[in-house]
C-alpha cells in the first residue's frame, strides 16, 4: 500500500513537473506559424508605436522577411538595455530593431548579414555655436540611448561619466536640445535627419559622422536554422527590389549602400 502510494505521488509530480517545463522558459508560439522579432519601438522611424501599432523600417522588414520564411509576423517589444536578454531566454526569435553589430555583441548573439548602414552624427540646438564637432563635447552634456554604441563613443570625447545623459529614445534626446537641459546628441544620422524634416525640430547636425555602423538581425548563439531562413530571406527581397521599396518608403533612398 505505501510502495502504491509512493509510486503515484511520484509519477504526479513527474506530470507536474513536464507541465510546467513546457509552459514556461519558451516562446509564446505552438506551432511555428508565427515569426516573433523585437525591438525598442523607441527608434523612430525605424520603429515606433503609433496609434497602438508598431511602424517603421524595421517592422516593414520584419514582416516581409516573416512572409518569405512562410510564418506570420509578431513585432514586440522590450526595452533596449535588456533586449539581448529576452532572446537569449527565448521571448523572441530575432532582434529587428538597428542592431549595430559590435565585437561586444557578436559573443552574445548570432548576426545575420547587414541589412543598412549608416552613420553616428552630432546633433545640437540650431543656436548652439559652441559645438562644432567631437573635440568641443569634452565639457558638454551629451544625450544618447542607454546601451547604445553612441553611449560608448560619448564616454571617450567627455572629461566625465555624468555629463553623458542616458535616455530611453533618441526622440526624447533630440527634443531636449531645443530646452538646453543638454548640449548635443550622438545618434544616427537618418534619426536626426527625420526628426528635423518630421517633427520640425530646431535642431542642426555638425562636423562628420563620427563612424558608421553596419546594423544586422540577431538570433540567439547556436541557432543556425533561423539565421539561415533569415539570411536567405534578406538576400531574396534585396535581389528582387522588395528592400528598396521599403527603404524608400522610409528614407526616399536606399539606405543598405551597395
Amino acid at each position: 500500500m505505501r510502495t502504491f502510494n509512493f509510486m503515484s505521488a511520484l509519477l504526479s509530480l513527474t506530470f507536474i513537473t513536464l507541465g510546467l517545463a513546457s509552459g514556461c522558459g519558451g516562446r509564446d508560439r505552438t506551432d511555428g506559424s508565427e515569426f516573433v522579432y523585437a525591438m525598442s519601438g523607441m527608434y523612430r522611424p525605424f520603429n515606433y508605436m503609433e496609434g497602438g501599432e508598431l511602424r517603421g523600417f524595421d517592422v516593414d522588414i520584419g514582416r516581409e522577411i516573416s512572409r518569405r520564411m512562410g510564418k506570420a509576423p509578431k513585432p514586440v517589444t522590450n526595452p533596449w538595455e535588456t533586449i539581448i536578454q529576452g532572446l537569449r531566454t527565448g521571448s523572441y526569435e530575432a532582434i529587428i530593431g538597428s542592431m549595430a553589430i559590435t565585437e561586444e555583441r557578436a559573443r552574445q548573439v548570432e548576426f545575420s548579414r547587414p541589412y543598412y548602414r549608416s552613420g553616428a552624427q552630432i546633433f545640437v540646438a540650431e543656436e548652439n555655436l559652441e559645438v562644432n564637432g567631437p573635440d568641443d563635447l569634452a565639457e558638454s552634456r551629451v544625450g544618447v540611448v542607454r546601451a547604445s554604441t553612441f553611449r560608448d563613443i560619448a564616454l571617450e570625447l567627455t572629461n566625465q561619466q555624468n555629463q553623458v545623459i542616458g535616455y530611453d529614445s533618441d526622440i526624447v534626446a533630440l527634443r531636449d536640445l531645443t530646452t538646453g537641459r543638454i548640449d548635443a546628441v550622438i545618434t544616427d544620422q537618418v534619426v536626426g535627419l527625420a526628426a528635423i524634416h518630421d517633427q520640425n525640430l530646431g535642431i542642426k547636425p555638425v562636423g562628420e559622422p563620427l563612424f558608421t555602423d553596419e546594423m544586422a538581425i540577431a538570433v540567439a548563439r547556436g541557432d543556425h536554422q533561423t539565421l539561415a531562413e533569415i539570411n536567405h530571406a534578406l538576400e531574396s527581397i534585396i535581389a528582387d527590389g522588395t528592400y528598396e521599396q521599403i527603404s524608400r518608403k522610409w528614407f526616399g533612398r536606399n539606405i543598405l549602400g551597395e
